[in-house]
């Protein structure tokens, strides 16, 4: 089969490269000259475990190709995924101007049969409008070639990607042909080889499910953190709490975890376009905009801590911060709570220190340069009245506290994630905030 993937960001270079690794002649296109230029080079716009090996590997074999000609390149192509950014707009819908514009571009360029494939996450209905541009654009040059549009939502974990689209745990397939499902069951066979499902549905449900899923997930983080906050006044322990509650089958170990609030690129964007496209159906998403309400008030959980405990006077304080992604083994820092509590610590006339695995050069972009970039973790301790674990990386559990604390001005750790123990800190002579506890 041969596949064409418009879009090189997160999910359209590990689709491509994912697509490449079973034998698909795979084709991932972008306007982005520099970008394509450095993927033929190896050079990768995103960091993902293992994806820069599944690159290299599949560009040798001429199985995986780069390209900023669409015109070409669909040329004898059996399916086309849209993958390019849906990014928020002012009023939290999602903006489809660029999935649009590829749809007109392959209405302009196709020759032959072709499944155009909504790969990005986009709202109910999209795949419509797909279809519409891509009619028109035919009808504008008088021509008569058959299509299917269809919606395949992608569910990657970011820092877990690879092995989420190898191995997936289901494959959620919206069509409105049998020739369709036929090609895209074709294309999919090689990755439900465990035994997990593809689901055939209609498009609209197939849109709805990714917005769903995502939303639930992010639903389940505010509820923990909402009901950390009120542990935290009354006394109780949410680590506790957590196991109680955890051990339900109903309700699972996963997503209850405490901290500061979900980010990325995925959970903020789709809980506000799912809210918009109720507002737009004249219906409330009441459960959904509380949970946007309590992401963004959690953000600020550590900063409300810090100005307690230093009596609302943080001028001229030192914070070292550990961790900027908005989660651990990805370089992503779209919405991350480092962004917020950075800020607000710097309004409030402090010194920030700070260090994270692999964010830095994403950090240069999106951060001030009052902030001063570390090159390992400890560097951020020297000199620093406090200490912020914004994100879990896994080099950070079990840190020298020794050295930490002979670095540090002051000694007091604010945990964002939970992951010390609180006796033990205290123990080793370090005032201790985490959330959910006293």
């Amino acid at each position: 089969m041969k596949v064409v993937v418009v879009g090189t960001g997160y999910v359209g270079l590990v689709t491509g490269a994912c697509l490449s690794e079973v034998g698909i002649d795979v084709t991932c296109i972008d306007v982005n000259v520099q970008k394509i230029e450095n993927l033929k080079k190896g050079i990768l716009p995103i960091y993902e475990p293992g994806l820069d090996g599944l690159v290299e590997r599949n560009t040798k074999k001429n199985r995986l190709k780069f390209s900023t000609d669409i015109g070409q390149t669909i040329i004898g192509a059996d399916v086309v995924f849209i993958a390019v950014g849906t990014p928020p707009g002012e009023d939290g819908s999602a903006d489809l101007q660029y999935v649009i514009q590829v749809a007109d571009t392959v209405g302009k360029n196709m020759t032959d049969y072709l499944v155009v494939v909504t790969k990005s996450t986009v709202p109910v209905g999209t795949a419509a409008k797909v279809k519409s541009a891509i009619a028109a654009a035919l009808a504008a040059r008088s021509a008569s070639i058959e299509f299917d549009v269809a919606s395949n939502p992608e569910f990657l974990k970011e820092g877990a990607a690879i092995d989420d689209f190898l191995k997936p745990d289901r494959i959620v397939i919206g069509v409105e042909s049998e020739r369709a499902k036929s090609t895209l069951r074709k294309l999919y066979d090689p990755f439900v080889l465990n035994g997990h499902p593809i689901y055939f549905m209609d498009i609209p449900s197939a849109e709805m499910t990714k917005y769903a899923a995502n939303a639930m997930l992010a639903t389940k983080i505010s509820f923990m953190n909402d009901i950390a906050n009120l542990c935290d006044l009354v006394g109780a322990n949410v680590n506790e709490v957590r196991k109680g509650i955890g051990s339900d089958a109903r309700i699972g170990t996963k997503f209850i975890y405490p901290g500061i609030g979900y980010g990325g690129s995925c959970f903020p964007k789709d809980v506000k376009a799912l809210v918009k496209t109720g507002e737009q159906n004249s219906y409330k998403l009441r459960i959904l905009s509380a949970v946007d309400e309590v992401n963004n008030d959690q953000k600020m959980v550590l900063v409300n801590k810090i100005n307690k405990h230093f009596n609302s006077d943080i001028s001229g304080k030192i914070f070292a911060i550990w961790g900027l992604a908005f989660k651990p083994n990805t370089d992503d820092m779209r919405e991350a709570p480092a962004l917020v509590i950075i800020e607000a610590l710097l309004k409030g006339g402090a010194k920030v220190k700070a260090y994270d695995p692999v964010s830095m050069k994403e950090a240069k972009h999106m951060l001030s340069p009052e902030v001063e970039l570390c090159e390992e973790p400890m560097a951020a301790t020297i000199g620093a009245d406090a200490l912020l674990l914004v994100t879990e990386w896994a080099e950070f559990r079990l840190p020298d506290w020794n050295h930490v604390k002979s670095n540090m001005a002051g000694h007091v750790v604010f945990d964002g994630r939970n992951i010390y123990n609180a006796e033990e800190m205290i123990q080793r002579g370090f005032d201790y905030y985490c959330i959910g506890m006293r």
